[in-house]
């Protein structure tokens, strides 16, 4: 079994490229076939989420490219911005994780959260996409910037008050 265990840089050419849904996307440790049918691996850091684009390696020299596989998804959309935020409002406080696009969000369907959107007054559409949610305010996985070697991790910054 091939084993891609090492992050690579953007950068660095792709050998294949496979798509995976963003649940599998957020494993640490994942089997899967190639398209050859050779069996394959890949074990990341814990918390870490792959995104499209990312780079895994062999010891051999073979660098996965991951993909988005497009995933039966709801798309919010309303005919006034307030109505989208107060959507948004809405999934946040139950902690729905949402993709969110120029006029839309994007979410997993769900029969119960498609009710609560319609009463809200928004519209929901069926769609099948790639779906890449927000990672959150304080980062939350894999991020790429120009610093060490094309990845860069969030961390929460508490402030601490004092009495003086």
């Amino acid at each position: 079994m091939l084993l891609f265990d090492q992050h690579l840089s953007s950068e660095t050419p792709a050998t294949l490229e496979i798509a995976f849904t963003f649940e599998e996307r957020e494993r640490s440790q994942l089997r899967f076939h190639l398209p050859d049918g050779q069996e394959a691996a890949f074990r990341i850091e814990r918390g870490t989420t792959l995104t499209v684009g990312d780079k895994l390696g062999t010891t051999d020299g073979l660098v996965l490219e991951i993909q988005a596989k497009p995933e039966d998804l709801m798309e919010v959309q309303a005919q006034h911005p307030l109505d989208l935020i107060r959507a948004a409002y809405h999934l946040g406080n139950r902690h729905v994780r949402l993709q969110i696009g120029e006029g839309w969000l994007r979410l997993p369907s769900d029969y119960v959260l498609e009710e609560m959107l319609i009463h809200i007054g928004v519209s929901v559409t069926k769609v099948i996409a790639p779906y890449q949610p927000e990672a959150g305010a304080y980062g939350g996985g894999h991020h790429h910037s120009h610093r060490d070697q094309g990845e860069f991790h969030y961390e929460a910054k508490l402030h601490h008050f004092h009495d003086h």
